[in-house]
Protein backbone atom coordinates (compact mmCIF):
# COMPACT_ATOMS: atom_id res chain seq x y z
CA UNK A 1 0.00 0.00 0.00
CA UNK A 2 2.87 2.36 0.81
CA UNK A 3 4.37 1.82 -2.66
CA UNK A 4 1.14 2.93 -4.32
CA UNK A 5 0.87 5.89 -1.93
CA UNK A 6 4.40 7.11 -2.74
CA UNK A 7 3.80 6.56 -6.46
CA UNK A 8 0.77 8.84 -6.36
CA UNK A 9 2.71 11.50 -4.45
CA UNK A 10 5.62 11.28 -6.92
CA UNK A 11 3.19 11.62 -9.82
CA UNK A 12 1.70 14.84 -8.41
CA UNK A 13 5.15 16.35 -7.76
CA UNK A 14 6.30 15.52 -11.27
CA UNK A 15 3.23 17.14 -12.79
CA UNK A 16 3.82 20.32 -10.76
CA UNK A 17 7.49 20.72 -11.67
CA UNK A 18 6.87 20.06 -15.36
CA UNK A 19 4.09 22.66 -15.50
CA UNK A 20 5.75 25.99 -16.27
CA UNK A 21 2.62 27.98 -15.54
CA UNK A 22 2.40 26.44 -12.08
CA UNK A 23 6.01 27.30 -11.36
CA UNK A 24 5.56 30.90 -12.52
CA UNK A 25 2.34 31.36 -10.55
CA UNK A 26 3.73 29.68 -7.46
CA UNK A 27 7.25 31.15 -7.35
CA UNK A 28 7.88 34.09 -9.67
CA UNK A 29 4.67 36.05 -9.06
CA UNK A 30 4.84 36.04 -5.22
CA UNK A 31 8.52 37.01 -5.37
CA UNK A 32 7.77 39.99 -7.62
CA UNK A 33 4.78 41.07 -5.48
CA UNK A 34 6.71 40.61 -2.27
CA UNK A 35 9.63 42.68 -3.52
CA UNK A 36 7.37 45.48 -4.71
CA UNK A 37 5.23 45.76 -1.58
CA UNK A 38 8.25 45.27 0.67
CA UNK A 39 9.86 48.24 -1.01
CA UNK A 40 6.70 50.31 -0.47
CA UNK A 41 6.57 49.32 3.21
CA UNK A 42 10.08 50.67 3.81
CA UNK A 43 12.28 47.70 2.88
CA UNK A 44 15.54 47.42 4.76
CA UNK A 45 16.94 50.32 6.73
CA UNK A 46 18.48 52.79 4.30
CA UNK A 47 17.04 51.05 1.24
CA UNK A 48 14.41 53.65 0.46
CA UNK A 49 13.80 57.31 0.96
CA UNK A 50 10.21 58.18 1.68
CA UNK A 51 8.72 60.39 -1.01
CA UNK A 52 7.67 63.93 -0.16
CA UNK A 53 3.99 64.81 -0.06
CA UNK A 54 3.35 67.16 -3.02
CA UNK A 55 1.75 70.40 -1.81
CA UNK A 56 1.06 73.67 -3.65
CA UNK A 57 1.23 77.01 -1.83
CA UNK A 58 -0.51 80.21 -2.94
CA UNK A 59 0.72 83.32 -1.11
CA UNK A 60 -1.93 86.02 -1.53
CA UNK A 61 -0.61 88.03 1.42
CA UNK A 62 2.95 88.57 0.17
CA UNK A 63 4.20 90.00 3.46
CA UNK A 64 7.20 89.12 5.58
CA UNK A 65 5.01 86.85 7.67
CA UNK A 66 3.59 84.90 4.73
CA UNK A 67 6.99 84.62 3.05
CA UNK A 68 8.47 83.30 6.29
CA UNK A 69 5.62 80.80 6.55
CA UNK A 70 6.27 79.53 3.02
CA UNK A 71 9.97 79.23 3.86
CA UNK A 72 9.15 77.19 6.96
CA UNK A 73 6.96 74.81 4.95
CA UNK A 74 9.55 74.50 2.19
CA UNK A 75 12.29 73.56 4.67
CA UNK A 76 10.27 70.59 5.97
CA UNK A 77 11.72 67.35 4.60
CA UNK A 78 8.30 65.64 4.42
CA UNK A 79 6.71 68.16 2.06
CA UNK A 80 7.39 68.96 -1.57
CA UNK A 81 6.33 72.61 -1.78
CA UNK A 82 5.72 74.41 -5.08
CA UNK A 83 4.12 77.83 -5.75
CA UNK A 84 0.89 78.05 -7.72
CA UNK A 85 -2.28 80.04 -8.34
CA UNK A 86 -5.75 79.31 -6.90
CA UNK A 87 -7.23 78.06 -10.17
CA UNK A 88 -4.22 75.95 -11.09
CA UNK A 89 -4.04 74.49 -7.59
CA UNK A 90 -7.72 73.55 -7.56
CA UNK A 91 -7.33 71.81 -10.91
CA UNK A 92 -4.19 69.95 -9.80
CA UNK A 93 -5.81 68.71 -6.59
CA UNK A 94 -8.98 67.72 -8.43
CA UNK A 95 -7.00 65.62 -10.93
CA UNK A 96 -4.97 63.97 -8.18
CA UNK A 97 -1.66 65.49 -9.28
CA UNK A 98 -0.95 66.88 -5.80
CA UNK A 99 -2.16 65.89 -2.33
CA UNK A 100 -3.10 69.37 -1.07
CA UNK A 101 -2.91 73.09 -1.73
CA UNK A 102 -2.49 75.82 0.90
CA UNK A 103 -3.92 79.28 0.16
CA UNK A 104 -2.60 82.03 2.45
CA UNK A 105 -5.18 84.89 2.34
CA UNK A 106 -4.52 88.61 2.16
CA UNK A 107 -3.83 90.38 5.47
CA UNK A 108 -2.94 87.02 7.01
CA UNK A 109 0.11 88.39 8.83
CA UNK A 110 -1.72 91.27 10.51
CA UNK A 111 -4.88 89.36 11.39
CA UNK A 112 -3.08 86.25 12.67
CA UNK A 113 -0.80 88.32 14.89
CA UNK A 114 -3.67 90.26 16.40
CA UNK A 115 -5.72 87.10 16.89
CA UNK A 116 -2.81 85.47 18.73
CA UNK A 117 -2.55 88.10 21.47
CA UNK A 118 -5.45 90.53 21.08
CA UNK A 119 -8.28 88.10 20.38
CA UNK A 120 -9.15 89.55 16.99
CA UNK A 121 -10.83 87.79 14.08
CA UNK A 122 -8.87 84.73 12.98
CA UNK A 123 -7.84 84.57 9.33
CA UNK A 124 -8.80 81.40 7.46
CA UNK A 125 -6.19 79.47 5.49
CA UNK A 126 -7.85 77.50 2.71
CA UNK A 127 -6.63 73.92 2.54
CA UNK A 128 -7.66 72.08 -0.62
CA UNK A 129 -7.02 68.34 -0.51
CA UNK A 130 -7.47 65.11 -2.38
CA UNK A 131 -9.99 63.01 -0.36
CA UNK A 132 -8.13 59.81 -1.25
CA UNK A 133 -5.11 60.99 0.77
CA UNK A 134 -6.65 61.47 4.22
CA UNK A 135 -3.56 60.19 6.06
CA UNK A 136 -1.24 62.62 4.28
CA UNK A 137 -3.71 65.44 4.95
CA UNK A 138 -3.37 64.99 8.72
CA UNK A 139 0.40 65.20 8.39
CA UNK A 140 0.17 68.38 6.27
CA UNK A 141 -2.16 70.00 8.83
CA UNK A 142 0.21 69.18 11.68
CA UNK A 143 3.22 70.66 9.87
CA UNK A 144 1.19 73.73 8.87
CA UNK A 145 0.08 74.32 12.49
CA UNK A 146 3.65 74.25 13.75
CA UNK A 147 4.91 76.55 11.00
CA UNK A 148 2.12 79.09 11.58
CA UNK A 149 2.72 79.20 15.34
CA UNK A 150 6.45 79.77 14.93
CA UNK A 151 6.09 82.36 12.17
CA UNK A 152 3.28 84.38 13.74
CA UNK A 153 4.73 84.33 17.25
CA UNK A 154 8.07 85.48 15.89
CA UNK A 155 6.36 88.42 14.21
CA UNK A 156 4.51 89.31 17.40
CA UNK A 157 7.61 89.14 19.55
CA UNK A 158 9.98 91.07 17.30
CA UNK A 159 8.23 92.07 14.07
CA UNK A 160 6.63 95.28 12.89
CA UNK A 161 3.11 94.02 13.56
CA UNK A 162 4.01 93.11 17.12
CA UNK A 163 5.50 96.55 17.75
CA UNK A 164 2.39 98.25 16.38
CA UNK A 165 0.18 96.07 18.56
CA UNK A 166 2.20 96.99 21.68
CA UNK A 167 1.86 100.69 20.88
CA UNK A 168 -1.90 100.34 20.32
CA UNK A 169 -2.29 98.39 23.52
CA UNK A 170 -0.46 101.07 25.52
CA UNK A 171 -2.77 103.73 24.11
CA UNK A 172 -5.90 101.71 24.94
CA UNK A 173 -4.58 100.91 28.38
CA UNK A 174 -4.81 104.53 29.53
CA UNK A 175 -8.51 104.59 28.62
CA UNK A 176 -9.35 101.24 30.19
CA UNK A 177 -11.22 100.80 33.45
CA UNK A 178 -8.65 98.43 34.95
CA UNK A 179 -7.60 98.94 38.53
CA UNK A 180 -4.59 101.17 39.00
CA UNK A 181 -2.45 98.33 40.26
CA UNK A 182 -3.32 96.10 37.30
CA UNK A 183 -2.90 98.93 34.82
CA UNK A 184 0.57 99.73 36.19
CA UNK A 185 1.67 96.10 35.97
CA UNK A 186 0.39 95.71 32.40
CA UNK A 187 2.00 99.03 31.38
CA UNK A 188 5.35 97.85 32.71
CA UNK A 189 5.03 94.59 30.80
CA UNK A 190 4.17 96.26 27.49
CA UNK A 191 6.89 98.87 27.93
CA UNK A 192 9.37 96.10 28.61
CA UNK A 193 8.48 94.35 25.36
CA UNK A 194 8.64 97.65 23.48
CA UNK A 195 12.04 98.55 24.93
CA UNK A 196 13.41 95.11 24.19
CA UNK A 197 12.29 95.28 20.55
CA UNK A 198 13.82 98.74 20.17
CA UNK A 199 17.08 97.50 21.66
CA UNK A 200 17.16 94.58 19.21
CA UNK A 201 16.61 96.95 16.29
CA UNK A 202 19.44 99.24 17.43
CA UNK A 203 21.83 96.34 17.96
CA UNK A 204 20.71 94.47 14.87
CA UNK A 205 20.89 91.32 16.91
CA UNK A 206 17.35 89.99 16.83
CA UNK A 207 17.47 86.24 17.29
CA UNK A 208 21.17 86.20 18.25
CA UNK A 209 22.76 85.44 21.56
CA UNK A 210 21.15 81.99 21.77
CA UNK A 211 17.63 83.43 22.16
CA UNK A 212 15.14 82.04 19.66
CA UNK A 213 12.39 84.44 18.63
CA UNK A 214 9.04 82.78 18.04
CA UNK A 215 7.38 79.75 19.56
CA UNK A 216 9.01 76.46 18.59
CA UNK A 217 8.45 72.87 19.67
CA UNK A 218 9.95 72.52 23.19
CA UNK A 219 11.10 68.96 22.63
CA UNK A 220 12.54 66.51 20.12
CA UNK A 221 11.96 62.78 19.80
CA UNK A 222 14.47 59.97 19.78
CA UNK A 223 13.01 57.18 17.69
CA UNK A 224 14.01 53.59 18.37
CA UNK A 225 12.55 50.54 16.68
CA UNK A 226 12.08 47.65 19.13
CA UNK A 227 11.92 43.97 18.19
CA UNK A 228 12.35 40.87 20.34
CA UNK A 229 15.52 39.78 18.57
CA UNK A 230 18.94 40.89 19.72
CA UNK A 231 20.52 43.57 17.51
CA UNK A 232 17.85 42.98 14.87
CA UNK A 233 16.28 45.59 12.63
CA UNK A 234 12.87 45.64 11.02
CA UNK A 235 12.86 44.52 7.41
CA UNK A 236 9.70 45.45 5.50
CA UNK A 237 10.42 42.69 2.99
CA UNK A 238 9.88 40.03 5.69
CA UNK A 239 6.18 40.75 6.15
CA UNK A 240 5.66 41.34 2.44
CA UNK A 241 7.22 38.05 1.33
CA UNK A 242 5.44 36.19 4.11
CA UNK A 243 2.06 37.67 3.18
CA UNK A 244 2.35 37.03 -0.53
CA UNK A 245 3.87 33.61 0.09
CA UNK A 246 0.79 32.70 2.11
CA UNK A 247 -1.50 34.09 -0.60
CA UNK A 248 -0.01 32.17 -3.50
CA UNK A 249 0.36 28.97 -1.50
CA UNK A 250 -3.37 29.18 -0.85
CA UNK A 251 -3.96 29.65 -4.56
CA UNK A 252 -1.82 26.59 -5.21
CA UNK A 253 -3.98 24.58 -2.80
CA UNK A 254 -7.06 25.93 -4.50
CA UNK A 255 -5.70 24.89 -7.88
CA UNK A 256 -4.98 21.40 -6.52
CA UNK A 257 -8.58 21.14 -5.35
CA UNK A 258 -9.95 22.34 -8.70
CA UNK A 259 -7.76 19.76 -10.48
CA UNK A 260 -9.11 17.03 -8.23
CA UNK A 261 -12.64 18.17 -9.01
CA UNK A 262 -11.89 17.96 -12.74
CA UNK A 263 -10.63 14.41 -12.27
CA UNK A 264 -13.91 13.56 -10.57
CA UNK A 265 -15.87 15.06 -13.45
CA UNK A 266 -13.85 13.09 -15.98
CA UNK A 267 -14.58 9.82 -14.17
CA UNK A 268 -10.91 9.04 -13.45
CA UNK A 269 -11.49 8.76 -9.71
CA UNK A 270 -14.36 6.36 -10.38
CA UNK A 271 -11.94 4.10 -12.28
CA UNK A 272 -9.35 4.37 -9.50
CA UNK A 273 -12.03 3.21 -7.10
CA UNK A 274 -11.90 -0.18 -8.81
CA UNK A 275 -8.19 -0.45 -7.95
CA UNK A 276 -7.09 -1.84 -4.59
CA UNK A 277 -6.73 1.68 -3.18
CA UNK A 278 -8.73 3.05 -0.30
CA UNK A 279 -10.23 6.52 -0.18
CA UNK A 280 -7.73 7.42 2.56
CA UNK A 281 -4.76 6.47 0.38
CA UNK A 282 -6.00 8.41 -2.62
CA UNK A 283 -6.93 11.55 -0.69
CA UNK A 284 -3.93 11.25 1.63
CA UNK A 285 -1.45 11.05 -1.24
CA UNK A 286 -3.02 14.12 -2.79
CA UNK A 287 -2.80 15.98 0.50
CA UNK A 288 0.84 15.03 1.08
CA UNK A 289 1.92 16.06 -2.41
CA UNK A 290 0.11 19.41 -2.08
CA UNK A 291 1.70 20.00 1.34
CA UNK A 292 5.18 19.21 -0.04
CA UNK A 293 4.67 21.62 -2.94
CA UNK A 294 3.40 24.31 -0.56
CA UNK A 295 6.43 23.88 1.71
CA UNK A 296 8.73 24.03 -1.30
CA UNK A 297 7.14 27.29 -2.47
CA UNK A 298 7.48 28.92 0.97
CA UNK A 299 11.10 27.86 1.37
CA UNK A 300 12.05 29.09 -2.11
CA UNK A 301 10.31 32.44 -1.54
CA UNK A 302 12.02 33.03 1.81
CA UNK A 303 15.32 31.76 0.43
CA UNK A 304 15.13 34.35 -2.34
CA UNK A 305 14.17 37.02 0.19
CA UNK A 306 17.14 36.04 2.35
CA UNK A 307 19.81 36.26 -0.31
CA UNK A 308 18.43 39.24 -2.25
CA UNK A 309 16.74 41.40 0.41
CA UNK A 310 18.44 40.28 3.60
CA UNK A 311 15.34 38.77 5.24
CA UNK A 312 16.57 36.66 8.14
CA UNK A 313 14.90 34.25 10.53
CA UNK A 314 15.69 36.24 13.64
CA UNK A 315 13.56 34.04 15.87
CA UNK A 316 13.36 30.27 16.12
CA UNK A 317 14.30 28.32 13.02
CA UNK A 318 12.36 25.32 14.34
CA UNK A 319 9.36 27.60 14.90
CA UNK A 320 9.63 28.97 11.37
CA UNK A 321 9.75 25.48 9.85
CA UNK A 322 6.88 24.40 12.09
CA UNK A 323 4.67 27.28 10.95
CA UNK A 324 5.53 26.57 7.29
CA UNK A 325 4.74 22.87 7.70
CA UNK A 326 1.48 23.49 9.55
CA UNK A 327 0.30 26.04 7.01
CA UNK A 328 1.26 23.72 4.14
CA UNK A 329 -0.83 20.93 5.65
CA UNK A 330 -3.72 23.33 6.19
CA UNK A 331 -3.47 24.43 2.55
CA UNK A 332 -3.56 20.84 1.35
CA UNK A 333 -6.64 20.12 3.47
CA UNK A 334 -8.24 23.33 2.19
CA UNK A 335 -7.75 22.13 -1.39
CA UNK A 336 -9.32 18.75 -0.60
CA UNK A 337 -12.29 20.46 1.03
CA UNK A 338 -12.79 22.60 -2.10
CA UNK A 339 -12.82 19.46 -4.22
CA UNK A 340 -15.20 17.67 -1.85
CA UNK A 341 -17.73 20.50 -1.56
CA UNK A 342 -17.63 21.64 -5.20
CA UNK A 343 -20.32 20.69 -7.67
CA UNK A 344 -18.97 22.03 -10.95
CA UNK A 345 -15.52 23.34 -11.83
CA UNK A 346 -16.77 26.71 -13.07
CA UNK A 347 -18.89 27.53 -10.03
CA UNK A 348 -16.36 26.16 -7.54
CA UNK A 349 -13.52 28.17 -9.04
CA UNK A 350 -15.44 31.44 -8.70
CA UNK A 351 -16.62 30.86 -5.14
CA UNK A 352 -13.31 29.48 -3.91
CA UNK A 353 -11.26 32.32 -5.42
CA UNK A 354 -13.51 34.82 -3.64
CA UNK A 355 -13.18 32.90 -0.37
CA UNK A 356 -9.39 32.73 -0.74
CA UNK A 357 -9.09 36.45 -1.40
CA UNK A 358 -11.18 37.19 1.69
CA UNK A 359 -8.98 34.89 3.79
CA UNK A 360 -5.86 36.64 2.50
CA UNK A 361 -7.25 40.16 2.86
CA UNK A 362 -8.52 39.64 6.42
CA UNK A 363 -5.44 37.69 7.42
CA UNK A 364 -3.12 40.68 7.17
CA UNK A 365 -1.23 39.39 4.15
CA UNK A 366 -1.69 42.62 2.19
CA UNK A 367 -1.66 45.19 4.98
CA UNK A 368 -0.99 44.71 8.72
CA UNK A 369 -4.09 43.90 10.76
CA UNK A 370 -3.50 46.82 13.16
CA UNK A 371 -4.92 49.07 10.42
CA UNK A 372 -8.26 47.23 10.70
CA UNK A 373 -11.09 48.47 12.96
CA UNK A 374 -10.95 47.00 16.46
CA UNK A 375 -14.01 44.80 15.93
CA UNK A 376 -12.49 43.39 12.73
CA UNK A 377 -9.16 42.69 14.42
CA UNK A 378 -10.99 40.55 16.96
CA UNK A 379 -12.93 38.76 14.24
CA UNK A 380 -9.81 37.78 12.29
CA UNK A 381 -8.64 35.40 15.05
CA UNK A 382 -10.91 32.76 13.46
CA UNK A 383 -9.03 33.18 10.17
CA UNK A 384 -6.23 30.62 9.68
CA UNK A 385 -4.38 32.98 7.36
CA UNK A 386 -4.06 35.50 10.21
CA UNK A 387 -2.27 32.88 12.32
CA UNK A 388 0.05 31.93 9.47
CA UNK A 389 1.06 35.54 8.77
CA UNK A 390 1.54 36.31 12.48
CA UNK A 391 3.58 33.14 12.93
CA UNK A 392 5.89 33.95 10.02
CA UNK A 393 6.27 37.56 11.22
CA UNK A 394 7.11 36.35 14.71
CA UNK A 395 9.80 33.98 13.52
CA UNK A 396 11.38 36.41 11.05
CA UNK A 397 11.58 40.14 11.80
CA UNK A 398 10.07 40.05 15.31
CA UNK A 399 12.68 37.57 16.48
CA UNK A 400 10.36 35.57 18.78
CA UNK A 401 11.20 32.21 20.29
CA UNK A 402 9.77 28.78 19.57
CA UNK A 403 7.04 29.18 22.20
CA UNK A 404 5.53 32.02 20.14
CA UNK A 405 5.14 29.61 17.21
CA UNK A 406 3.19 27.01 19.18
CA UNK A 407 -0.07 28.99 19.05
CA UNK A 408 -0.08 29.50 15.26
CA UNK A 409 1.03 25.89 14.68
CA UNK A 410 -1.74 24.52 16.92
CA UNK A 411 -4.45 26.65 15.30
CA UNK A 412 -3.29 25.78 11.77
CA UNK A 413 -3.25 22.07 12.60
CA UNK A 414 -6.74 22.41 14.06
CA UNK A 415 -7.97 23.92 10.80
CA UNK A 416 -6.14 21.15 8.93
CA UNK A 417 -8.09 18.56 10.90
CA UNK A 418 -11.37 20.42 10.38
CA UNK A 419 -10.90 20.83 6.62
CA UNK A 420 -9.65 17.27 6.26
CA UNK A 421 -12.64 15.78 8.08
CA UNK A 422 -15.04 17.78 5.92
CA UNK A 423 -13.23 16.60 2.80
CA UNK A 424 -13.33 12.92 3.76
CA UNK A 425 -16.97 13.02 4.85
CA UNK A 426 -18.22 14.94 1.86
CA UNK A 427 -15.99 13.52 -0.88
CA UNK A 428 -17.87 11.73 -3.63
CA UNK A 429 -16.20 9.66 -6.32
CA UNK A 430 -18.54 10.95 -8.99
CA UNK A 431 -20.32 14.27 -9.44
CA UNK A 432 -23.73 12.61 -9.84
CA UNK A 433 -23.50 10.63 -6.59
Amino acid sequence: MMIQFLALVRKDLKLFFTDRRALVAGLVVPIICGAFFGYLFGGRKGDTEMGKVPVLVIDQDETDVSRELVAQLTSNSSLGINPSTPDAAREAVGKGKVTAAIIIPKNFGNEAGRALFAGGAKPAIDLLYDPSHALELNMVKGILNGAVMQTVSKEMFAGKTGQELVTESLARLEKSDLALEDRTALRDLLNGVKNWNEQQERDGAAGDGGFSIGLTMPYTTQEQAITSGQNSEYNGYAHSFGGFGVQFVLFMGLDAGITLLMLRQSGLWQRLRAAPLSRTVLLGSRAVSAALIASFILLVIFGFARFVFGVRIQGSIAGFLGVCAAFSLMTAAFGLMVAALGETVEATRGYSILATLILVMLGGAWVPTFLFPVWLQKLTVINPTRWAVDGLDGMTWRGLGFSAALGPIAVLLLFTLLFGMLAVMRFRWRIEE
